[in-house]
């Protein structure tokens, strides 16, 4: 009998290191899109919470105001944008001016000072308001940007 060659039972091959590197690395470049991912959605996720807090901060407001909400004060025609210096409103200003002046500077600082993150508030005389925020979700979206698609908008509906 023969004896098998010590030669055919060396060690692990060239072939079968690079194979073993390569399965390693489409592992970690699929970990790395999973994370990347989940920061994606984190970030949605965070802008969405603030939207829904900024709504109801300012529902708050009306509520502690709600005869001159129901009156129309807090009512916005258009839509009011953070993009930019919001002016602060001076000592002689109502109630309802100060409110709206503070929740678009909470609107810019929650979701960013840009011509995308805009608020609004319309109310009638029963006292239904419906207050509309609305922000760009362009790095929790799949748009890129290049169309209103990544423009979302939160719509709250109250009773006074």
């Amino acid at each position: 009998m023969a004896k098998p060659s010590r030669r055919l039972q060396a060690g692990v091959g060239l072939v079968e290191i690079l194979v073993a590197v390569l399965v390693l690395g489409f592992g970690l470049l699929g970990v790395a899109a999973m994370q990347s991912l989940a920061l994606r959605n984190s970030q949605s996720s965070m802008q969405r919470t603030q939207a829904v807090v900024q709504a109801y901060a300012i529902v708050d407001s009306m509520r502690a105001n709600a005869a001159e909400a129901k009156k129309g004060a807090y009512n916005m025609a258009a839509p009011r944008c953070a993009n930019g210096v919001i002016p602060k409103p001076d000592s002689t200003a109502t109630l309802a001016v100060a409110d709206q002046a503070a929740w678009m500077q909470g609107l810019a600082a929650s979701l960013g000072a840009r011509d995308s993150t805009c608020g609004q508030v319309t109310c009638d005389s029963a006292g239904v308001c419906t207050v509309n925020v609305r922000w760009d979700d362009t790095r929790g979206g799949t748009a890129g940007g290049e169309s209103n698609a990544d423009k979302l908008t939160y719509t709250l509906q109250v009773r006074l």
